[in-house]
């Protein structure tokens, strides 16, 4: 009988204790720390900059600040929701499951297999690092945004455009 291996997503969820929030609040806090920097950095990149653009051209020297300002703002806004976040992990209840973020796996498919179980909803439980459970997860779960996708997103957002 011909069979295919294929990928599938599995997601990976974790059960909230202390350690789990303190871990979680770390890996927030240091993203918002990351964002803090490049503001730094950005102020000092541009000062000088535009400085020396407005003994030359004032209007643009005007344009250039606007831009950098609109930047800031931004990356002030990805910094913030960032510490909302954080605090959020604070209000975690013990016990709860949440998303961490997702893996890969490898799936062999036979004819005759429900495709629709096969590369639906895995998921792998840990409490401390350690595996709990693997489970099929059940068909209307809807998909929660992980604190790493959250991160990741941050990141992107923060990139120079």
């Amino acid at each position: 009988m011909p069979s295919v291996t294929v990928k599938r997503n599995v997601l990976l969820r974790s059960v909230v204790n202390d350690k789990l929030r303190e871990e979680l609040g770390q890996e927030l806090q240091n993203a918002a720390d990351e964002i803090e920097q490049r503001l730094q950095q950005l102020d000092f990149q541009t000062r000088a900059y535009i400085t020396d653009l407005q003994r030359n051209n004032l209007q643009q020297a005007m344009a250039v600040r606007k831009q950098v300002e609109t930047e800031k703002k931004r990356q002030q806004d990805v910094r913030d929701a960032l510490l909302e976040q954080k605090a959020a992990v604070g209000e975690l209840k013990d016990g709860e499951e949440i998303a961490r973020g997702t893996l890969e796996s490898l799936v062999e498919l036979n004819e005759g297999d429900n495709i629709a179980e096969a590369l639906g909803g895995i998921e792998i439980v840990t409490q401390d690092d350690i595996i709990i459970a693997i489970r099929q997860r059940a068909e209307d779960a809807e998909a929660e945004p992980s604190v790493s996708e959250i991160i990741e997103q941050a990141k992107i957002q923060i990139e120079p455009a």
